[in-house]
């Protein structure tokens, strides 16, 4: 299994980077299933291409990225999802009364009017 330390700096160029809010709720969401972790993955989705997939899963497969964010929050993300998701940040969003995790990503060169879904180059 391949492990990347969490570095907030942009300019590193890691696969992903979390806001603090993006922090603070996935570690409340883990909190009440310690032994799962968030998996990332990118499935053929939509009229654009793609869509991200957030899962919380017990096991991962081994050729998953694990990215140790914190001590108590480790994001797997598929080896497929990696090239496409280089670079991206992801945030959590208050929208009215709902929270969404959203994808900052510099590789998407197209998005779908409801955005669902996403292309890249």
């Amino acid at each position: 299994m391949q492990v990347e330390t969490y570095t907030p700096e942009v300019s590193n160029q890691p696969v992903l980077t979390l806001t603090d809010s993006a922090i603070r709720h996935l570690e409340a969401k883990l909190a009440k299933q310690p032994d799962h972790v968030l998996r990332v993955s990118i499935k053929t989705s939509g009229c654009n291409g793609y869509a991200y997939v957030l899962e919380l899963q017990q096991q991962t497969p081994e050729s998953d990225l694990a990215l140790k964010v914190t001590d108590t929050l480790t994001v797997k993300i598929a080896q497929d999802a990696i090239p496409m998701l280089h670079g991206s940040q992801m945030d959590y969003v208050k929208e009215g009364l709902n929270g969404v995790l959203k994808f900052n990503n510099p590789n998407v060169v197209g998005e779908c009017g409801c955005g669902e879904s996403f292309n890249v180059s």
